[in-house]
């Protein structure tokens, strides 16, 4: 594995967590179209300095990558790239930006079933993002590499758990969500459903803690799904119908009901 994470991050920078601030503010990922504007408004909005311009730029690929745009979104990082990452605060806000074009960069290659050239470009994130002093974004990167750096699933999300343990920061601790659900299905679907059970309470746990509702919803429709998987229909069931109150328009608990009453396939995760 990768030691990058093993450096002595810098001190945050002071602007940082007014960035990300922004960035949820702006995010909408059910409407991805809609982000984009958005980020494409921001990005070229002269009264942000140079730096968030940056930053904003890399979210607006983003953007256009989940609308599966990929040459698109690769077009706007390079030109991230080429013209130069703004050094107007810091060395520590450069590697920030070379870490989330990175970041961005390897959601993209992912996402177009390049998943094995994802990897160096991910690793690479790591390493930039614990130089800016970053842990929320080695976190990111560490999540990214964890769900597709195949036979190292478990080594990348045992260091997105170290670094959790060092944070106390709950937009930071909000990523033990992703990590211990994206594990537990690492863990269901090589046939070790009692393992990714503890895993998916966890998440739950996480979610109730620093997630949204959306991460609440999701990490209980997975131990649903896992009880299924071991046989505990009763409870699977349960938590299905609890599930279906809340949202009766969510797909992915219909089909589950429907295989738990032996009425429809199921979609399978």
């Amino acid at each position: 594995m990768d030691d990058s994470t093993d450096q002595v991050p810098a001190e945050p920078s002071h602007h940082r967590g007014d960035e990300q601030q922004m960035i949820d503010r702006l995010w909408d990922f059910s409407d991805p179209a809609a982000s984009e504007e958005r980020f494409r408004e921001a990005a070229d909005d002269d009264e942000h300095p140079a730096h968030v311009r940056a930053v904003m730029t890399t979210q607006l690929a983003r953007a256009l990558g989940i609308q599966g745009r990929f040459a698109e979104a690769i077009d706007v990082l390079d030109g991230v790239v080429a013209a130069g990452i703004p050094s107007d605060d810091s060395e520590r806000d450069v590697a920030e930006v070379r870490a989330r074009v990175d970041i961005e960069r390897g959601r993209i290659l992912a996402a177009s079933d390049r998943r094995p050239d994802s990897v160096p470009v991910l690793t690479r994130a790591v390493r930039e993002a614990a130089l800016a002093g970053s842990p929320f974004l080695v976190l990111d990167a560490l999540h990214m590499l964890a769900l597709n750096d195949e036979g190292h699933e478990e080594e990348w999300a045992a260091e997105g758990f170290d670094v959790l343990a060092g944070s106390r920061d709950p937009r930071v601790l909000r990523w033990g969500v992703a990590l211990h659900n994206n594990l537990g299905w690492t863990m269901h679907d090589s046939g070790r459903a009692e393992a990714a059970l503890a895993e998916f309470q966890q998440a739950v746990e996480a979610a109730d803690l620093y997630g949204t509702a959306e991460q609440q919803h999701v990490a209980r429709w997975s131990i649903a799904r896992c009880l299924r998987t071991l046989g505990r229909t009763d409870e699977a069931l349960d938590l299905q119908r609890e599930l279906a109150r809340a949202r009766p328009d969510d797909p992915y608990v219909q089909s589950e009901l429907a295989a738990l009453t032996a009425e429809e396939p199921t979609i399978e995760a």
